[in-house]
């Protein structure tokens, strides 16, 4: 499948915005927004006055780049959000917090959605006690999510546990840092989510 390889920080300058997409570097001062705050290339600086298309289309665009989502599969997201009872933008945000790759960060077992993404891929996790290596498998209420047995004892985790040791889960779920366990409590409301979507201008995009 398709990726984005190009430099992540590319992207926050895009937005105008940290995106977070780099783990605990975009907490330093060697955040590349925080000393370029403007768009990546030439004419980054210049200053244009966005259409109400355009600026529906940077939102989406920001959610896509925050998840690490294709336009493929983030438009599969939205028509299940429509197909839900509810509002459509909760239904959407609350799909793309149920994802594996997502709650793994969450529960502060990788310092970013996208070394989320790679752990869950490279079979270090168990929902259920169950091997899962789909990073856009959605989680639902009660599930148990374990580091692997021998995922534990690894360098790697050590790292991460102790880079986001200061981090606190959301209250939907709950996390045991000292045996590597989470469980799903609760599905996210929009309440929980602290990411700063404006989830409407994607429905208007995409209702066009």
């Amino acid at each position: 499948m398709a990726r984005y390889t190009d430099a992540s920080c590319r992207l926050c300058r895009r937005e105008g915005m940290k995106l977070y997409l780099k783990g605990e570097r975009c907490y330093t001062d060697k955040c590349a927004i925080a000393r370029r705050q403007y768009a990546p290339g030439q004419h980054g600086q210049r200053r244009k006055k966005p259409s109400e298309y355009g600026i529906q289309l940077r939102e989406k665009q920001k959610a896509k780049r925050i998840y690490g989502i294709l336009e493929k599969q983030f438009r599969k997201y939205f028509e299940m959000a429509e197909n839900k009872k509810g509002i459509t933008g909760d239904n959407l945000l609350q799909i793309l917090e149920s994802r594996l790759d997502n709650v793994v960060y969450r529960l502060g077992f990788a310092t970013s959605r996208k070394e989320g993404r790679q752990l869950v891929l490279h079979g270090h996790f168990s929902v259920n006690g169950q091997k899962v290596n789909i990073s856009s498998y959605l989680i639902s209420v009660g599930d148990v999510i374990t580091v692997r047995e021998g995922s534990k004892k690894s360098e790697k985790f050590k790292e991460v546990i102790e880079a986001t040791a200061s981090r606190i889960a959301p209250q939907w779920l709950e996390v045991d840092k000292e045996n590597l366990v989470g469980k799903v409590v609760a599905l996210p409301t929009r309440e929980d989510i602290d990411i700063p979507i404006e989830d409407h201008l994607i429905v208007e995009l995409y209702s066009k």
